[in-house]
C-alpha cells in the first residue's frame, strides 16, 4: 500500500509487516520544513496504526535530509517542538528503525539518521554537522548522537563543521552498516527483525536504550525479571517448540 498524495513531502509504504517511509521534498533537499515534520508525525501514526513490525526511513532525491529549513526560520521565532518529537519517537517507537541513506546528509539530518536504531549508509555518503557555520549549535541532535558516538570521537565535526565519509561515520559508531547496495542491506535487516518474535524484538530494542543507563545491579534485577517473564511466556514455548521440530516458528501478532 502507497499512500501517496502528489502535494506532499513524505510518503508511506506498507507491505508484509515493514513500513517504508520516504522523504520527498527534493526542491530543498529534504530539509525538516513544518510540513515534512508533520507529515513526517503522520507517517509515523499510521505505521503504528498498522502494527508495522520494522519502520525504514529513506528519502528520494540526492540528498537524505539538509537539515534544518533555512527560509522558514529566518520567518520568526523557531518552534523546536515536533523536531524534538520526532526524534523522541524513532527512538522510543517499539518497533525497530533503520534508516537507509544514499545521499548526502547534513546538519539536523544526521540527528533523523541517529535517532534510528540501525543506519545503514552508501559507500559514498558524506556527513557534515555545519551548525557552527551559520551561527548556532547541533543542539537538540547532538541528543541522539551523543547516545551513538563517544563525544571526542564527533568533537571535530561538530566544532568545525568540515564534512566525513562513510567509513569514518561507521568507525565512530554514528552509522551500523556501510553498504555498496542500500536496498540490499536493509531489505537483509528487516527480514531478520520479522524473524523474531514481535515482543522479544520490542523487548530487545527497549533493554538497548535502557540497560546502558542503570548501575548494574538495577539491570540486573530488571533484566532477570524480563528474562524470567519471556522464558514463561507464548513466543518462548512456540520458540523452543519450533526449534525441537525443526520448523519456522509462527508468532503471536502483537509485540
Amino acid at each position: 500500500m502507497d499512500q501517496h498524495d502528489p502535494t506532499s513531502v513524505v510518503r508511506l509504504e506498507l507491505r508484509d509487516g515493514v513500513a517504508t517511509i520516504t522523504l520527498d521534498s527534493q526542491h530543498n533537499r529534504n530539509a525538516l520544513s513544518r510540513q515534512l515534520l508533520d507529515e513526517l508525525h503522520g507517517a509515523l501514526d499510521r505505521a503504528e496504526a498498522a502494527e508495522a513490525r520494522a519502520i525504514v526511513l529513506t528519502h528520494a532525491g540526492p540528498a537524505f535530509c539538509a537539515g534544518a529549513d533555512l527560509k522558514e526560520r529566518r520567518d520568526g521565532p523557531p518552534d523546536s517542538g515536533p523536531m524534538v518529537h520526532v526524534l523522541e519517537r524513532l527512538m522510543d517507537i517499539p518497533a525497530p528503525t533503520v534508516a537507509a541513506v544514499d545521499g548526502a546528509v547534513r546538519a539536523g539530518g544526521i540527528g533523523l539518521m541517529a535517532s534510528c536504531d540501525l543506519v545503514v549508509v552508501a559507500s559514498s555518503t558524506t556527513f557534515a554537522l555545519t551548525e557552527v557555520r551559520i551561527g548556532v549549535a547541533a543542539a537538540i541532535i547532538s541528543v541522539p548522537i551523543l547516545r551513538r558516538v563517544p563525544a571526542g570521537r564527533i568533537a571535530a565535526a561538530m566544532l568545525t563543521g568540515e564534512s566525513f565519509d562513510a567509513q569514518e561515520a561507521r568507525s565512530m559508531g554514528l552509522v551500523t552498516h556501510v553498504s555498496d547496495d542500500v536496498n540490499a542491506t536493509t531489505t537483509s535487516l528487516t527480514t531478520g527483525i520479522l524473524a523474531g518474535a514481535p515482543r522479544a524484538v520490542a523487548e530487545t530494542k527497549r533493554l538497548l536504550h535502557r540497560v546502558p543507563t542503570l548501575d548494574r545491579s538495577t539491570a540486573f534485577a530488571e533484566m532477570q525479571a524480563l528474562s524470567e517473564e519471556l522464558f514463561q511466556g507464548p513466543d518462548a514455548a512456540e520458540g523452543m517448540a519450533a526449534f525441537a521440530d525443526k520448523r519456522a516458528p509462527v508468532w503471536s501478532t502483537r509485540p
